[in-house]
C-alpha cells in the first residue's frame, strides 16, 4: 500500500505542477465548498513541495460554471481536477477534462458519474450496504425490510440492498417506500409495521377473552394490556436509508407502532456517520458502515485548531484528494497522474482509512462496522487494513 507522505524526491523536471480544485465556493453548498477548500489547504501544506500549485475555482453549484472552471483549469495547465462536488458539475467536467487527457478527481458519490477518466472519491452507498449486510448475516440475521426515500437515492440503497442479500442468501420481507419532503412520516411507518392489521388483531383477540370467565383467559387478557398489537413482524432488520432531521423523525415513530427496537435491529447507511445519533433512543444499538472514525481523528483536531471550528463530515475528501495528487506530483520521473498511478491495486492510505480506484472509476474503500451508542459510535468490525494485490 502506498501511504499519503510526503516524498524526499522532487520533481525531475523542477517545472511547476498544476492541479486544478473545484468546489461550491458560492451559492447553497458555499459553506461545504469552503471547509473542503480549507482540507486542501492543509494537504498542501502537509504533503506538497514548492513545484506544487492549486488552482482554486468556484463552480457556483452550477454545470454551466464548473465547465467554465474547468476550461479555465485547463487552459492554465492544470494537469489533474480535484472535484467538483456534484454529480451534475461532475458530468459536465469530465466531457471537458477527457477530450484534454486530463483525469478528474471528483467528490460525488454518484456511481454513474464515474469512468473515462473520472474517478470518484464519494462514499458509495452500495459499498456501504454490501459491508453492513453480510456483517448482518454472519450475526444471524436473516430477513430484511427497508424504510427509503421515494427518490434517487432510496431507489439506489434498495437496489444495493437486494443485490447484498441475495448475495448472502438472505430474504427481504418488505420495502416501504415515503415522500422525502413530508413531514409526517405516520403512513410510512404504519404500512411498514402492518400495524392497522396487527392492532385488529389484538383487539379481536381481547374481546374474545373478555366473553370467558375462566382464570386463564382472565390472565392472558390481562398480560395483553400491555401490547399493542400482536403478531410477529416478518424481518429481523431494517435498514433505515436516511439522515438529519428525517431519520430522527422516522426513528421517533418506530415504538409508537410496534416496530420495537429490541427485537428488531436498526441498520443504516453512511448518512448515520454524523455526531448526536445516539440522542433518538430507538437508533441505540443500531448498525452501519463507515470508515473507521480512527483514521480521521487526527485530521479533525487540527482542522479545528487550524480554522477554529469542526470539519464537516467531507472535508477528508479534498483533504485526501489534494493529498494524493501532490504524491504523484513527486513521482521519481516527474508528475504522473495517468491511470496507472492512479489505480494502483494497493491503494493508499488516507484520513478515512484505506482506499483505491478501481479501473471503471469508482472508489474502494476499507469500511468498518458501527454501533450507534449514547456517547457516540463504537466499533464492532473493524475496517480492513490491506487490498489484494490485484483488482478485479
Amino acid at each position: 500500500m502506498a501511504p499519503l507522505s510526503r516524498s524526499t524526491v522532487p520533481p525531475a523536471s523542477g517545472e511547476t505542477v498544476r492541479v486544478a480544485l473545484l468546489l461550491p465556493l458560492s451559492g447553497p453548498n458555499a459553506g461545504l465548498g469552503q471547509a473542503m477548500l480549507n482540507a486542501a489547504q492543509l494537504a498542501v501544506f502537509t504533503f506538497a513541495d514548492k513545484s506544487f500549485e492549486l488552482l482554486v475555482h468556484d463552480t457556483k453549484g452550477t454545470p454551466g460554471a464548473a465547465t467554465a472552471a474547468a476550461s479555465a483549469a485547463i487552459g492554465d495547465g492544470a494537469a489533474m481536477i480535484l472535484g467538483p462536488l456534484l454529480s451534475a458539475s461532475t458530468r459536465a467536467v469530465g466531457a471537458i477534462a477527457r477530450a484534454a487527457n486530463v483525469p478528474v478527481v471528483a467528490f460525488s458519490s454518484d456511481r454513474s458519474v464515474a469512468g473515462g477518466g473520472t474517478y470518484t472519491m464519494g462514499f458509495l452507498p452500495s459499498a456501504e450496504i454490501r459491508r453492513i449486510v453480510a456483517y448482518a448475516r454472519s450475526k444471524g440475521v436473516r430477513r430484511f425490510a427497508a424504510l427509503a426515500p421515494d427518490n434517487i437515492y432510496g431507489e439506489t440503497v434498495v437496489s444495493a440492498l437486494e443485490n447484498a442479500v441475495a448475495a448472502n442468501a438472505g430474504t427481504i420481507s418488505r420495502v416501504q417506500f415515503y415522500d422525502p419532503n413530508t413531514t409526517d412520516f405516520t403512513f410510512a411507518v404504519r404500512a411498514l409495521a402492518n400495524y392497522g392489521a396487527r392492532r385488529q388483531a389484538l383487539l379481536a383477540q381481547r374481546k374474545e377473552l373478555e366473553g370467558r370467565e375462566d382464570e386463564v383467559s382472565r390472565r392472558a387478557l390481562k398480560r395483553l394490556e400491555k401490547f399493542q398489537t400482536i403478531g410477529d413482524l416478518p424481518f429481523d432488520a431494517l435498514l433505515l436509508a436516511d439522515g438529519g432531521k428525517r431519520l430522527q423523525a422516522i426513528a421517533a415513530l418506530l415504538p409508537f407502532y410496534d416496530i420495537d427496537p429490541a427485537k428488531v435491529r436498526m441498520l443504516g447507511t453512511g448518512q448515520w456517520d454524523t455526531p448526536g445519533l445516539g440522542a433518538e433512543p430507538a437508533l441505540v444499538g443500531g448498525w452501519f458502515a463507515a470508515p473507521s472514525p480512527a483514521a480521521r481523528t487526527d485530521f479533525e483536531a487540527t482542522y479545528r485548531e487550524t480554522y477554529g471550528r469542526a470539519s464537516p463530515r467531507l472535508a477528508t475528501l479534498a483533504y485526501d484528494a489534494t493529498a494524493l495528487a501532490a504524491v504523484l506530483a513527486q513521482a521519481e520521473k516527474g508528475a504522473n497522474f495517468s491511470a496507472a498511478a492512479i489505480t494502483v491495486p494497493s491503494g493508499f492510505w488516507g484520513r478515512d482509512g484505506i482506499f483505491r480506484f478501481l479501473p471503471g472509476g469508482l472508489a474502494e474503500r476499507g469500511l468498518a462496522v458501527m454501533k450507534v451508542g449514547r456517547r457516540g459510535p463504537e466499533v464492532i468490525s473493524r475496517a480492513q487494513e490491506t487490498f489484494q494485490a490485484t483488482i478485479n
